[in-house]
């Protein structure tokens, strides 16, 4: 390559290189006017990696050299209205708990009673008018009332075996609540009779024999004969051992 040659490249590669400052000095001073009128244009720190990047250029470096590039995508793809959508769906929540309504008794409420007998299963339900002093209930109020029915039982409900109480169903239409009783078994009864001139005890049923007895018919005064012949009747076991040990040789 001659000497004017050169002259002329060395010309174009100044100019050039001049205009390339002279454009990145412009960016550079249009972003800073802009950072100082509009200081919220940006969020999330992307006016300093814009900011960088642009000086990077001015003093000569190239941007897809510089690793702070990489970043201006992933921090715009967290930028407000990601936060904004969350933000929304959380109110939407928050409304719609607050409309939610706690369900309570109320006089149209099913009010269900199961009796359940723990001695032989059996089991007695029945539809009830809802208590007066259940309405207005919610499900934790309801709980604490049966809680104090099972501390301070009535009399009534003592008598016939009550154990607890207890709710196995609760919502604003339909309420079922658990009685368990465990009564105390009934005492069985015995018959006097005769068998081969001896008294003999039968259950009640007077088929099965409960006990054999020497005890002759004979030996009893004329009045018990008839009643053990006819078939007398003995309620409990305390009163049998009685008679057995009054007439027993």
């Amino acid at each position: 390559m001659g000497l004017p040659e050169m002259k002329v490249f060395k010309r174009i590669s100044l100019f050039m290189l001049t205009a390339g400052m002279m454009f990145g000095a412009g960016s550079y001073a249009t972003l800073k006017a802009e950072q100082f009128f509009y200081p919220n244009k940006y969020e999330n720190g992307n006016d300093k990696i814009i900011t960088d990047s642009l000086e990077k250029i001015f003093d000569g470096e190239s941007v897809s050299d510089a690793p702070d590039n990489e970043k201006l995508t992933d921090e715009s793809d967290k930028l407000k209205p990601a936060g904004e959508v969350k933000g929304s769906v959380d109110e939407e929540r928050v409304i719609e708990a607050a409309v939610e309504e706690i369900p309570v008794i109320t006089a149209d409420t099913v009010y269900l009673v199961g009796e359940i007998n723990l001695s032989d299963g059996s089991i007695d339900e029945r539809e009830e008018e809802v208590p007066t002093k259940y309405i207005g209930l919610d499900r934790i109020s309801l709980l604490d009332e049966l809680e104090e029915y099972n501390k301070n039982p009535p009399l009534a409900e003592l008598k016939q075996g009550f154990t607890n109480i207890e709710l196995t169903a609760f919502s604003k239409e339909r309420v079922v609540i658990c009685k368990y009783y465990q009564p105390e078994p009934e005492e069985e009864g015995f018959y006097l009779m005769v068998a081969d001139h001896y008294v003999i005890v039968y259950k009640e049923d007077k088929q099965s024999i409960y006990m054999n007895t020497d005890i002759l018919l004979e030996s009893l005064n004329s009045k018990l004969q008839d009643e053990i012949i006819k078939g007398k009747y003995i309620e409990n076991e305390q009163e049998l051992y009685n008679f057995l040990e009054s007439y027993s040789s």
